[in-house]
């Protein structure tokens, strides 16, 4: 199976590759920052997220992926400001992101917000040819570590009201060329639709219905979510990811502004007979801005 998986990964980058996915998650609610600069600061905190996935276990080569995000409301500036870091490993390759986002934002009626934001930053790539499978013994194929790395571009809009949120974005935008030397590597543009509505069923029990899209222009996949929060405490959610796995979601605040949520994959593509379900683990932190109060000045010649 090592072997087979190497062949496969080993196709899908040899030569010019057009058709890259972008890392996947399933804890997308609170992965909004690294696929939409347009939510930078939509949180009006100093916010913070960790993620790692690790995914098909026990199956030789398997994508592992971890995501640093930190965002923070900036008044002086009329929005926020955001950096994400992604390190992600599948196979013989390894990826890194890291990137800085820009969102300005603006009130639309009393209590809603929009975000538009851009983002921009490097894409690495390096290749471990000492993978030792060169039997046709291709000169395209590396017999030693390769690496490459290009600009890259994303833009986002955002709507945020209290109970719902609608965005759309784009990685990608200029279509980076990553050069090993002998072959090449073409980052396809992602775009993305993320929405949700929380739904008060008593004062003490919320649904919230979620969705998360993403077309790299060859193929679309689709997340279906719904997640329970019971006494604004802890959470108990379910996922359909299209074609490819259902996914169990829980989560805790274990204090006032530190969230942990766990989610498991149980896949149900042709792959569920080679693996045993994907893990992936999140810890969120925000820390609320307080907003200054402004007192009237009272004019003594006015008492």
């Amino acid at each position: 199976m090592k072997r087979l998986f190497t062949v496969v990964i080993l196709f899908g980058f040899i030569g010019n590759a057009t058709a890259q996915q972008d890392p996947q998650f399933s804890q997308n609610m609170f992965n909004k920052l690294f696929v939409n600069p347009g939510t930078a600061g939509a949180n009006d905190a100093i916010c913070g997220t960790l993620l790692y996935r690790s995914q098909w276990t026990n199956f030789d080569g398997a994508p592992k992926t971890g995501l640093l995000s930190i965002d923070a409301a900036i008044n002086p500036i009329k929005g926020g400001l955001g950096l994400s870091v992604m390190t992600d490993e599948i196979g013989f390759e390894k990826t890194l992101n890291a990137k800085l986002a820009y969102a300005f934002r603006f009130d639309v009626g009393q209590a809603s917000k929009v975000g538009i934001g851009v983002d921009a930053g490097l894409i690495q790539k390096s290749i471990d040819g000492t993978f030792k499978f060169n039997d046709a013994n291709d000169p395209s194929i590396p017999t030693g570590s390769v690496s490459g790395s290009s600009f890259d571009l994303g833009a986002g809009l955002y709507f945020q009201s209290e109970k719902a949120y609608l965005g759309a974005s784009a990685t990608h935008l200029l279509e980076p060329e990553i050069d090993y030397g002998d072959f090449t590597t073409t980052m396809a543009m992602h775009i993305y639709g993320i929405a949700a509505y929380r739904f008060d069923v008593t004062p003490s029990v919320s649904l919230t219905p979620s969705a998360h899209l993403k077309n790299d222009g060859a193929t679309t996949q689709a997340d279906i979510n719904m997640n329970a929060m019971f006494f604004n405490k802890f959470w108990l959610g379910g996922s359909y990811r299209l074609e490819d796995a259902i996914v169990l979601m829980a989560g805790v605040n274990v204090l006032q502004n530190l969230k942990i949520g766990y989610a498991f994959d149980i896949t149900t593509s042709d792959l569920k007979s080679y693996n045993d379900g994907t893990h992936e683990i999140m810890l969120n932190y925000c820390y609320k801005i307080a907003k200054k109060k402004l007192y009237p000045i009272k004019n003594v010649r006015f008492l």
